[in-house]
């Protein structure tokens, strides 16, 4: 069983104060953790994912504040996946602003993939990873939209159609919870190879 807030949450009953996660709490992709096999969750969730989601979903809002990112010294990120707290539960978060100041909050627990577009596209920016300590260039192909169903922390079963650059970011997260990360998908010898074939966006 996961114990990761469990122990901060002893931090937080000594000092007073709730803690947050920080950079340093994500894992490396070096770390095993990260491409381990991950199992779905059993509800209702227990008190440690009711606690460990929100605060996910936290630190990517403040990470995405220039103000708040540059006083908790965190990387800018959008999504997060349970592997990278070394969770291997199948569950992650995205947290996407729609416009400046304004986010919408996903959270997909045992999300599977219902359906997906033809089209392919790319970020024409390149990925990022919190696990990716280092820059890596290249073309990360996916799918323009697609359809996934997913639990919310309630129980719900919930049908999300995204596109674009959320669907980039569901798929990268998705590829968290089978133990890929994006620069599996990159060429190291010819990191633009086949650009042509998908649409930037």
């Amino acid at each position: 069983m996961f114990h990761f807030y469990s122990f901060y949450g002893n931090i937080y009953k000594e000092k007073g104060k709730m803690y947050m996660l920080r950079t340093k709490d994500i894992l490396d992709e070096k770390d095993p953790r990260v491409r381990a096999k991950n199992t779905n969750i059993e509800f209702p969730l227990n008190e440690e994912y009711k606690n460990i989601i929100p605060e996910m979903l936290k630190h990517l809002r403040y990470s995405q504040i220039d103000r708040l990112a540059k006083k908790y010294e965190l990387r800018p990120g959008m999504g997060l996946a349970a592997p990278q707290l070394g969770i291997n539960k199948n569950f992650f978060v995205v947290c996407y602003e729609v416009k400046e100041g304004k986010f919408e909050d996903y959270i997909l627990i045992n999300p599977k993939v219902i359906s997906y577009s033809e089209e392919m596209i790319y970020a024409g920016e390149g990925e990022g990873c919190l696990s990716v300590n280092r820059e890596v260039e290249g073309i990360v192909p996916r799918h323009a939209r697609i359809t996934v169903e997913a639990y919310d922390m309630d129980g719900n079963l919930r049908k999300y159609r995204v596109r674009e650059e959320l669907a980039i970011a569901f798929q990268h997260e998705l590829d968290h919870l089978n133990g890929i990360l994006f620069v599996d998908y990159i060429d190291p010898k010819n990191p633009y190879k086949d650009s042509d074939l998908y649409r930037e966006i």
